[in-house]
């Protein structure tokens, strides 16, 4: 074999696997047998052409689970792909935010466990935002400034530290926030109501498209700061030559702080839409943290475009294989999920070892 078709291997495979993704759900993919028989699942569809209200469905929950994807990815892009600031505490800072927002939530309203969407106004939803942000903003700046700084470029030491302090908080969500069980934050009832797409008669749900927008306002908002902003020219500079850049007379330490508290409080962001949309519960930060990782080695380190397509990869591949191949049991949706989510993973680097965007460190 040439070794041009050996470069050209990894393409090859990457483009037939897509296209057999694509032929899978839009011909191929089966409904689910008669309901009551072995093997039935609610949760399967037939092909994209068989049913193509199943598909707009799930082509939805991939775009709006990418928007949360990018959401909390954006901050680790922060940190660990631009700063190279390892930072395995990140999932932490997702379930802490989830967790102070819930709480906070429940003080404002005065209501129980579950709270009527429609007894919860807009202050109500975006005060526990703001709060929850700006308090893991804090410990953010407090574990970079006390932890993280003296051992700039010590990948190990890093991971050390920031694990101890994932295991530590672990410990005390389980302590102080009901025990670690699964909890909600209401959204406003004008957000938690469903809309009408005009669209093969779809209504969907309005609070996954804030998702989806949220997502939006957030990538165009780092976008803005980090190329349009004299912080983000710093913080960009400081990271290709720090020496050089403090020569000038700028003090890099605490533009990396700033990029460091900014993608603490995007992860406790994160931690709060997750938390409105589904629920945060103990031991979520490890999937997180790697949803998080996933999707920044896909897209490439230090890239914020990188990481908006990384995140639409993985929503993409993770609602389509939960929905599309075939089931004999009841989790094996889940299981092909993570297992296609790194076939994705193993894909892209395979011809891209950069990720999509990537650029030499």
């Amino acid at each position: 074999m040439s070794a041009r078709v050996y470069r050209l291997l990894p393409a090859i495979i990457a483009g037939g696997a897509l296209g057999f993704a694509v032929l899978w759900v839009a011909v191929i993919a089966q409904p689910p047998p008669i309901e009551g028989s072995p093997g039935w699942r609610s949760t399967t569809f037939g092909s994209a052409i068989d049913d193509p209200t199943s598909f707009l469905y799930t082509l939805l929950d991939a775009v709006t689970f990418a928007g949360l994807l990018f959401i909390v990815a954006s901050g680790f892009t922060l940190i660990f792909g631009l700063m190279r600031v390892v930072n395995m505490a990140h999932g932490t800072f997702f379930l802490l935010g989830g967790y102070i927002a819930y709480e906070l939530q429940q003080k404002m309203t005065g209501q129980g466990f579950a709270i009527p969407g429609e007894e919860v106004n807009t202050w109500e939803w975006v005060a526990p935002v703001l709060l929850a942000a700006a308090c893991i903003a804090g410990i953010g700046l407090l574990v970079q400034q006390s932890l993280l700084r003296w051992n700039q470029g010590q990948d190990l030491r890093q991971a050390l530290i920031t694990i101890a302090i994932s295991v530590i908080a672990a410990d005390q969500v389980i302590a102080h926030f009901e025990g670690g069980n699964a909890v909600s934050v209401t959204w406003p009832g004008k957000v938690n109501r469903l809309v009408d797409l005009r669209i093969l008669d779809v209504q969907y749900s309005l609070a996954r498209l804030t998702v989806l927008a949220l997502g939006v306002a957030v990538g165009v908002a780092l976008y803005l700061w980090l190329y349009r902003t004299k912080t983000g020219v710093v913080i960009r500079a400081g990271v290709d030559d720090e020496q050089m850049t403090s020569a000038l007379g700028i003090n890099i330490q605490r533009a990396f702080a700033i990029a460091f508290v900014v993608g603490s409080a995007l992860a406790a962001f994160g931690g709060v839409v997750g938390a409105s949309q589904g629920a945060v519960a103990s031991g979520q930060d490890g999937q997180w943290l790697l949803n998080s990782l996933v999707v920044v080695i896909i897209g490439g380190l230090g890239s914020l475009l990188g990481a908006a397509a990384g995140s639409l990869l993985y929503g993409l591949v993770f609602s389509f294989s939960a929905t599309y191949l075939p089931t004999t049991g009841e989790n094996c949706c889940t299981q092909y999920s993570i297992v296609f989510t790194f076939i994705l993973l193993a894909l892209v680097l395979s011809f891209r070892p950069r990720g999509l965007f990537g650029r030499p460190g």
